[in-house]
């Protein structure tokens, strides 16, 4: 045998085995390309429903989003009334009512004074030693004044 074709030879040889490697090769993919059909296949099985529940709970998320916004603009409106109705009354009743109260105080200070008449020998009650000022000098006003 020539050099040629022992060269020959070896070249055919590795070609082949080449070739064996190449089919080996080839068979797993094709192997794994049915696993991953299969897989995918499966997936979008049970993909859809979970897609579509999903599509469903967002869907109710929304309409009750919806109805929050709605009760949440109502309880801002009355609360917008309450203020208002606050600031009313308020305004309409508080400055008469303290007047009023005012003049009671008046009277009632001036008809007190009325009947007890001018004593100045009234004596100062004593409480857990601590003095309380008499009635006829104005009350706490008249506090820590040495007599």
């Amino acid at each position: 045998m020539s050099g040629g074709e022992v060269a020959g030879i070896l070249v055919a040889v590795f070609w082949a085995i080449l070739v064996s490697f190449l089919a080996v090769v080839l068979v797993r993919l094709a192997q794994v390309l049915r696993a991953a059909t299969l897989l995918v296949s499966e997936v979008s099985e049970r993909a859809v429903p979970l897609l579509n529940e999903a599509s469903a709970t967002v869907r109710s998320a929304q309409s009750q989003l919806d109805r929050v916004d709605a009760i949440t603009t109502d309880v801002q409106e009355v609360t917008s009334n309450a203020s208002a109705l606050s600031s009313t009354v308020a305004s309409t009743f508080g400055g008469p009512l303290v007047k009023v109260a005012a003049f009671g105080y008046g009277v009632r200070r001036a008809l007190g004074r009325q009947d007890r008449g001018p004593r100045t020998d009234r004596p100062r009650s004593v409480i857990v030693s601590r003095t309380l000022p008499s009635p006829r000098r104005g009350g706490w006003r008249g506090r820590g004044r040495k007599d």
